[in-house]
């Protein structure tokens, strides 16, 4: 294993799937720290080069083209791009470049879901609870764990597994729907989930790649709390009409959306903060003010600039 006295003085970070929570982590970065970043897209890939992070066309079909060559300057891996019916893509296209062509790398994280926890009927779960999946996407999510735990050990690197819960922040949030008419509050009985903010998790992410952390970490908030009642709290802050109660079984919902229903667990976070890292968002409550008055001040500062 790589300890901090031994890390390089300067940081180089790779992201492979530079989605909402990767996009996040990067600009906490400066962008002398940043050899690249994958996209799907020639535009996204426009978006990230005016940002100055280098961009890097990756479909999971196919090795990217200049990967291998940025991956040899790589001190840290970020991945987030799930794992489908055949496994990581980036295992499969560049797993042998990490494992033969990457010298300067010393860290890994690899960013999964707590639904590999599976239901638990609304009792706790932590980093120690065996994994019980029930979705065809959590087994991959699992699979895929596994497989990146493997190359790290064949590397002797230190690899962070960050299971997410469900991720909301500017653009994603109750507010959004509020706004756009289509919030609604489903009522299943007993029901919790667990989120966190987009901020907390680049956060984790740089607290553990600076540390050079090693081990599955739950990075999620403080309060598993029921989907209705964050949607009612949104409202009632935001001076938005309150929604009305939906029964959960009544409810028109996409076989997606009726799944995430069928895990009911509380997750908790203490490995995470015995790491070193105090949340930003401990509940939803500090999240959702967070994104209500920094939305106040851009608006506010549109009206000034008008």
């Amino acid at each position: 294993m790589v300890s901090v006295s031994q890390a390089p003085e300067a940081a180089r970070f790779f992201v492979f799937g530079c989605g909402y929570s990767a996009s996040a982590f990067l600009r906490t970065r400066e962008t002398e720290e940043i050899v690249g970043a994958t996209t799907r897209s020639g535009e996204k890939a426009g978006q990230l080069r005016a940002l100055g992070w280098p961009p890097f066309l990756f479909d999971g079909h196919a090795p990217g083209d200049g990967i291998a060559e940025a991956l040899r300057r790589t001190t840290h891996l970020v991945v987030s791009i799930a794992p489908g019916d055949d496994g990581d893509p980036v295992l499969r296209h560049h797993g042998e470049d990490l494992r033969a062509h990457a010298p300067a790398l010393r860290w890994i994280g690899y960013l999964s879901t707590v639904g590999v926890y599976g239901d638990h009927g609304g009792a706790w779960v932590d980093e120690t609870t065996a994994p019980e999946p029930r979705s065809r996407r959590s087994h991959e999510r699992l699979e895929a764990e596994r497989a990146w735990a493997a190359l790290a050990d064949d590397l002797g690197l230190p690899l962070a597994t960050v299971r997410l819960s469900g991720i909301y922040g500017p653009g994603r949030s109750p507010f959004d729907k509020l706004r756009a008419g289509t919030a609604r509050r489903l009522v299943k009985p007993g029901q919790v989930f667990n989120r966190i903010h987009v901020e907390d998790i680049a956060g984790a992410l740089g607290h553990l790649a600076g540390t050079y952390a090693a081990g599955i970490f739950n990075v999620t908030d403080d309060e598993p709390a029921p989907p209705q009642d964050v949607v009612a709290h949104a409202a009632e802050i935001g001076g938005y009409p309150l929604p009305p109660a939906i029964d959960f079984g009544a409810a028109d919902l996409t076989p997606m959306a009726r799944s995430f229903y069928g895990e009911n667990k509380r997750v908790a976070n203490s490995k995470l903060k015995n790491a070193g890292y105090a949340l930003r968002f401990p509940t939803f409550r500090e999240g959702l003010m967070s994104l209500l008055t920094s939305r106040a001040s851009l608006l506010d500062n549109e009206k000034s600039r008008d």
